[in-house]
């Protein structure tokens, strides 16, 4: 029974047949969310948020791209923002700590990054642009890049991951290494100037 017909028939009350497709696609869901999180328990967790999230929205895909790209970017999205979420927290409960607190045990979490922490905070600053350039990016480039750079995976694995071909994964780079550049630039203009005005 191929895709389509299985979630038809899922729509149509059959539900248990969604099954089907989580075992068709477990496994390769799973690899996908360790690229980005890389600890089998958060990918374990990741998939199954993936699966509710494909299942609560299964009317909503409309067949214009094969289910395996669909369920694809339901998981590339839930990944990158759980990724953004905790670094986020990590970085900014660190600093938050160190500098109400003074713990003892803080200030060695801090420092194996570096001692001073204004260079953390400058340092933050960059994620957080890095982040926006980033979230900024068309949907395609946004994809490419992220496992192109966060996961290090070939550009045959993206073509495949994205159901594209290898060619336009490079041209999706080099298209996204220019926009990132540029929006990194104005970024960091803007920063520049704020300060001055301050």
């Amino acid at each position: 029974m191929g895709d389509q017909e299985s979630i038809e028939r899922v729509l149509s009350g059959d539900t248990d047949l969604f099954s089907n497709l989580v075992r068709k696609y477990q496994s390769r869901i799973f690899s996908l969310c360790m690229g980005f999180v890389h600890q089998k328990e958060d990918a374990d967790d990741l998939s199954q948020e993936v699966f509710i999230k494909a299942y609560q929205s299964l009317r909503s895909y409309r067949g214009d791209a094969s289910f395996s790209t669909w369920i694809y970017r339901i998981a590339i999205n839930i990944a990158l923002n759980y990724v953004k979420n905790k670094s986020k927290k990590n970085i900014f409960q660190r600093i938050d700590d160190f500098m109400t607190t003074g713990k003892s045990n803080t200030l060695q979490t801090v420092s194996m990054d570096t001692a001073d922490p204004e260079q953390i905070l400058i340092d933050t600053q960059k994620r957080e642009m890095v982040n926006n350039a980033l979230n900024s990016l068309p949907e395609n480039q946004k994809i490419a890049i992220v496992l192109s750079k966060y996961d290090d995976l070939p550009q045959k694995e993206i073509a495949i991951i994205m159901n594209t071909t290898e060619g336009a994964v490079e041209a999706l780079l080099q298209r996204a290494k220019v926009n990132l550049r540029e929006k990194l630039s104005d970024l960091n203009k803007k920063n520049q100037n704020h300060r001055r005005k301050n």
